[in-house]
This record gives C-alpha cells, structure tokens and sequence, in this order.
C-alpha cells in the first residue's frame, strides 16, 4: 500500500534482525504508560503487505490522571510525587505486530504505523525498519506512541498506514553501518513547488579507498511488485521539465575521499492530463555502471507526464531543488 506523504512527522526506529525462524523485532522504547497499566487487545484485522497488528494496548481515560495530580476538590490527601515540570508523559499507548514473508527472497519492509483517534484522525505516527526477513519467516515485534504534544485528542486505534519492501540486499544500509560496496546510496523526502517534484539521491563513501562517479546514476523504475514500470522517459538533465540550479550541468567525474559524498537529483512534474497517471514506488539506483545496486523508496507520482529528469553526481552541498 502506498501513501505519497506523512500526515505529521515520524520517528524512524530501525530495529536489527537475524532471519531464521519465528523472530521477534524488539520493541520500540518508549517508558511506562502515564495512564498506568493497561491490558493487550486482540486485533483482527487483514494484513498489508505482509504486515499486520496482532493487539493493542491503550490506556483507559480514566486512568489517565496520574498519582502527581492532585484530587478534584484540591484536598492533599497524602503524600505524593510532583512530576517533573516540562517532562512530558508517556501515553501507554502500543501495538504488538507481525511481519509474514511469503515470498521466496529475503526482504527489507519499513512499516508507517499511524496513531489516530476514533474518528480516524491522525495525532502521530511511528516508521519502524524491519531488516532481513528470510522466505517464509515471520518477525514480531512492538511499536509504541511514546508521548503526545499537549491538547492532542486521545488516541484509540493504530493502523498500518503504509508498506515498503525492497530485497533485503538491495536495502539501504541503515545509519551507523557501512554495506560490503563502501558506498552508502539513500533518498531524501524530496522537496516541491508548484507541481514540481524534486527528490534528493545522496551518496556517500563509507569505505577505505577512492570513489570515482562518471556523470549519471543508473536508474531502473519499479512497480509495488519490484517490476519495471513502462512508458516513463527517463532523461539525463532537466529534459525541458523546469529550469531547475545544477541539473543541465554538464556531467563530469567526481572522486570522492573516503567520508566524503556526492548528490543528484530525481525531477518531474505529476500534473494529470490524457492518459493513465504513473506511479513508480521503488527506484533501483547503480551508483555507477557495474555498481552493486540500492533500491529506494522516493514514491515518484509522474501524473501522466511520462518523463523524470535526472541530474548528474555532483559533491554534496550543492543544492538542487525548486528553491535553487
């Protein structure tokens, strides 16, 4: 299932994982419950993707008031313990998940879990990675709300909001670890003005010796089933799309050092006219001809324009976007 952007903020958790048996994904670290303890429950609702909520555990109202807070008519009645000033609360609120690979390759997924309220509203979300799951294994795992921003309504259901999954191979490493190629390839949120799309590629070299790009990355556009998507144009510099700082730039070899990095730029337009519009979910990305290949998730919506504009490796730090 696909989302093209987050409601509010998420907070990514990447959680580690061998991929061999039933396995448990950890969980997410959030404290005890402010509404005090509350019990799991049962959850049965369809998978997405591969992925689905086996219970929930949510505080009642009730039970929200804690022992710092004074009784209503004011009375002391007792000793109690002020809660720190500004240190908010944690809600109690979590879910329990599962995460099913029916496929015959180990696969990368990354789960939007959105936290809402009876009515359906979104008051938070949580990004939860869930790395090398093997053929015909299953992971488990926790995700948790953590704390809410003051005034926020109360949170009564969690939802899975959106499922990636790439080959676990072709994942993009997660921060801190660099892969067996010594080149860490990741995309960025993307930035946008007026229809206009731009989504940052990022490269750096996390290995021991000289990297040297020559001019493009090497794209494959891929469906929600890892497919090659047809009839999109992919054309090296801005292909009459936009005026847009560094992408008609002549390309040229950049050598990076060890720790240094390099970025392009993916751009289009996803205005709707005739046609089918097209949206290409994963993008496989070869730093260079030969390159071990990282798949990303940037969720190009191309409209029915058919054409994504690419920039060429450039050293990091020199912006490309609608803004430049």
């Amino acid at each position: 299932m696909r989302r093209p952007a987050l409601l509010l903020p998420a907070v990514a958790a990447a959680l580690l994982l061998t991929a061999c048996g039933s396995e448990h994904a950890g969980t997410q670290d959030g404290g005890a419950g402010a509404g005090g303890p509350a019990s799991p429950s049962p959850v049965d609702r369809p998978a997405v993707d591969g992925v689905r909520i086996t219970s929930v555990t949510i505080p009642s109202a009730s039970a929200s008031r804690s022992a710092s807070s004074p009784s209503p008519n004011g009375s002391g009645g007792g000793v109690r313990a002020d809660r720190l000033t500004g240190v908010p609360a944690d809600s109690g609120v979590s879910a329990a998940y599962e995460v099913v690979n029916s496929t015959a390759d180990a696969l990368t997924y990354t789960v939007l879990f959105d936290f809402t309220t009876s009515t359906g509203g979104v008051m938070s979300n949580q990004k939860v990675t869930v790395r090398s799951v093997g053929p015909g294994r299953t992971v488990t795992g926790t995700v948790r709300l953590g704390t809410l921003a003051p005034g926020a309504s109360r949170v009564t259901t969690v939802k899975v909001a959106e499922v990636t999954r790439v080959p676990a191979r072709e994942a993009p490493s997660e921060p801190g670890v660099c892969p067996p190629s010594g080149v860490r390839v990741t995309a960025d949120d993307g930035d946008s003005a007026m229809g206009l799309r731009v989504v940052g590629l990022l490269l750096e070299n996390c290995g021991t010796k000289d990297r040297t790009l020559d001019g493009y990355p090497r794209l494959s556009l891929l469906d929600d089933d890892l497919q090659p998507v047809r009839g999109v144009e992919v054309m090296k510099g801005s292909g009459g799309i936009a005026t847009v700082a560094g992408f008609d730039d002549p390309p040229r070899a950049v050598t990076l050092k060890p720790g240094e990095r390099a970025s392009a730029g993916l751009m289009w337009r996803n205005t709707t006219g005739f046609g089918d519009a097209v949206d290409v979910p994963y993008v496989r990305v070869r730093a260079t001809a030969g390159a071990a290949p990282v798949t990303v998730t940037p969720h190009l919506d191309l409209g029915t324009t058919g054409k994504l504009g690419v920039s060429p490796w450039r050293r990091a730090g020199e912006r490309t976007g609608p803004g430049s």
